[in-house]
């Protein structure tokens, strides 16, 4: 499966970069501000794990104790580690990465990182492999609750193809909860070749609705973007090649719910947020769109419904109503264009 693209990809973070101080733009260093809750287990994360390790955003979603979770390019481990902290002893975390110098950091630390997290056998497992391809790998249909992964499917050359083995892996109601670089436009061809732009993660950088369409494609209807930030290009020579573009880090939230619908439809239906997440008792946050405050009912569209009541969230949240009458299209549903500043984007939904 190996290609030019993988090789050159796999020479920039395993060869070129040492460190994040290496980097020659913001795009794949952690730009959303990480949760609170996952400032703990970042502490009981070894220096070497998070120093080498290249991300754009915090792919860390709520509800995740005993969950079966797949990291596509896990790097060094350090979100596997955390996603570890949070799973239990009874969940499991695969890392996933092409990189032997990555995934070298990761396994030697692994023995440690789980004494530390009070564990008496690893929930974690490194594998050598490419994302595009996780039939090789041995990886069943079906069988994750999540998928993440932080700014990694840029990288790919077959993004096509990544975006259907994930649909594959998931359970149904499971989520891909990932971070991802995006530009505002579709790129020339030569960028994607540039190893520099390439290994920065803005020469694969796809634009952000050809994305959206893709996921639709695939089978992630309804694609809800969760945190948008803007990414700073840091050097003149970076700048002068492709500062014609803008670009932002986006983490998104796709479900594997066949019954979602094209549009925003409204079903008259009511969700509950009941404040029972330790992490966040006084709010959830679905999307940019939606924030549920505990006990106060808020009316809904289908797939946001459904979004809640059928994955492993259903649990937290009271849903009133059915999908028996149609009120026709949600009021004020529609999108508006990514905004080139730190502006939350509006992502297509409610």
């Amino acid at each position: 499966m190996s290609s030019l693209t993988h090789q050159k990809v796999s020479d920039y973070y395993g060869k070129v970069l040492q460190t994040k101080k290496d980097l020659k733009t913001s795009a794949c260093c952690a730009l959303d501000k990480l949760p609170a809750y996952v400032k703990e287990p970042l502490k009981l994360i070894e220096d070497e794990i998070q120093t080498k390790f290249y991300g754009c955003g915090a792919p860390f979603p709520l509800v995740l104790d005993g969950m079966k979770i797949l990291d596509l390019g896990c790097g060094t481990g350090r979100d596997c580690f955390v996603l570890s902290y949070f799973v239990g002893e009874s969940g499991e975390v695969v890392g996933i990465d092409m990189t032997d110098e990555q995934l070298e950091i990761g396994n030697k630390y692994l023995p440690a990182q789980m004494e530390k997290f009070g564990y008496k056998k690893p929930n974690v497992r490194f594998i050598k492999g490419y994302i595009e391809n996780l039939q090789e790998l041995d990886l069943p249909d079906n069988y994750f609750d999540i998928v993440i992964s932080n700014c990694v499917v840029n990288l790919s050359p077959d993004k096509p193809a990544v975006m259907s083995e994930v649909h594959r892996v998931l359970k149904e109601g499971g989520e891909f909860f990932f971070s991802d670089v995006y530009a505002d436009r579709r790129l020339p061809d030569w960028a994607k070749e540039d190893p520099i732009l390439l290994g920065e993660c803005l020469g694969g950088a796809l634009y952000w609705k050809d994305f959206e369409r893709l996921a639709n494609q695939v089978g992630f209807i309804d694609p809800r973007i969760f945190a948008c930030s803007k990414i700073d290009l840091l050097d003149q020579e970076t700048i002068d090649k492709i500062g014609f573009a803008h670009f932002n880090s986006i983490t998104y939230r796709l479900f594997k719910l066949p019954q979602l619908e094209t549009a925003c439809e409204d079903y008259g239906q009511i969700a509950t947020y009941q404040g029972t997440i330790s992490e966040s008792p006084h709010q959830f946050i679905l999307d940019n769109h939606h924030v549920f405050e505990t006990n106060r009912p808020m009316l809904v569209c289908s797939n946001t419904a459904s979004m809640l009541q059928d994955t492993r969230l259903a649990r937290h949240f009271t849903i009133s109503g059915d999908t028996s009458t149609h009120y026709g299209l949600f009021a004020g549903c529609g999108e508006s264009p990514i905004i080139n500043s730190d502006e939350k984007p509006a992502g297509g939904c409610c």
